[in-house]
């Protein structure tokens, strides 16, 4: 990409839901890239684009109020643990949202909003702590926490436009983005056309927008009914998000087919790698920086993704998690 095109994010980023743009959730652009070459269309047009035999797998992970704030900083609370901790990462607060706070010691207390206190036990990785709340963590959340928001986002909206049609299982840090323009319309719409619909659940942590770095581990599960159906598919098998990706591409054998699976997951999908199942990606718009950008590539190959992120620049695509969607296709 251009020296030019890594500026871009930063002015097509989308600053709020689509919905507060005047659209439809199922509204927002498409740009499917596929070996016939690149189509310009709207979300709700995925049936036109999909074959009776696909199927599509999503995250049903549900997003938290994962962020709590205090005076000076916010507590940005990510992953629970096998132990009762929870791997946290500690943000100063800023006009425009929040920013890295390099601050905290082993064996500090924080006092919380309800009376709580967070201790700080140790360093997990030079952004994340381990931490213990004197709580339940999901329940004091729900009184206490907000959507996690950075400062492309302008201000503070509701935990509803932080969550998919398909969410049912608390859990993520951040939304599983990649589902939310689907609606139970469009759902219906592509379960008559013959199109089937699965789930795993992938619990995201939270994001490294400043330094994007690797994934860390992260909790899954990849059902028995969904492997069977993936197994037993007559079409492509399309994963709604780079979370999906990392589930599947976990628990897939080396023939492509799946396995149920749950546990912690620390693939990473690379272009060295490949994919073993997944036949195209559904996604948002990853900056230049991103490391979801080397699965992106591990999919479509190197030339067919540096043509469909030219055309986004072109025509001006919105990136983000309120922005618009990009349909991969192995060739």
């Amino acid at each position: 990409m251009s020296a030019a095109e890594d500026t871009a994010p930063r002015i097509l980023e989308a600053h709020e839901p689509p919905e507060a743009r005047g659209l439809a959730r199922d509204e927002v652009r498409l740009l499917v890239a596929g070996p016939s070459g690149l189509r310009h269309l709207r979300f709700r047009d995925l049936p036109d684009v999909l074959a009776p035999g696909d199927v599509l797998v999503v995250n049903n992970s549900a997003t938290l109020p994962a962020a709590v704030r205090l005076d000076k900083i916010a507590v940005h609370f990510s992953t629970e643990l096998d132990d009762g901790d929870w791997l946290v990462e500690l943000r100063r607060l800023t006009p425009a949202a929040t920013e890295p706070y390099a601050g905290g010691a082993a064996g500090e207390w924080l006092p919380l909003p309800g009376g709580r206190t967070l201790v700080l036990r140790g360093r997990h990785t030079p952004r994340l702590w381990r931490a213990r709340l004197d709580t339940d963590v999901p329940s004091y959340l729900r009184a206490h926490g907000v959507p996690i928001r950075y400062s492309y986002v302008e201000r503070d909206w509701p935990l509803s436009a932080y969550q998919t049609v398909f969410s049912t299982v608390p859990g993520s840090a951040e939304m599983p983005s990649a589902a939310r323009p689907f609606t139970a319309e469009l759902v219906t719409r592509l379960v008559s056309a013959g199109v089937a619909i699965a789930p795993i659940t992938l619990h995201t942590g939270v994001a490294s927008p400043e330094k994007d770095e690797p994934p860390y581990p992260e909790r899954f599960e990849v059902p028995e009914s969904t492997a069977r159906l993936v197994n037993a598919r007559t079409g492509r098998l399309i994963a709604v998000g780079t979370t999906v990706v990392r589930a599947l591409e976990t628990a897939a054998r080396p023939g492509g087919a799946v396995e149920a699976a749950r546990g912690w997951t620390e693939h990473v999908v690379t272009p060295e790698g490949g994919v073993r199942a997944v036949d195209g990606l559904i996604t948002g718009l990853h900056e230049p920086r991103s490391s979801h950008l080397r699965m992106l590539t591990a999919i479509a190959g190197q030339d067919r993704l540096a043509r469909a992120y030219t055309a986004a620049y072109a025509e001006r695509y919105l990136w983000h998690e309120f922005g618009d969607s990009n349909l991969l296709l192995r060739s």
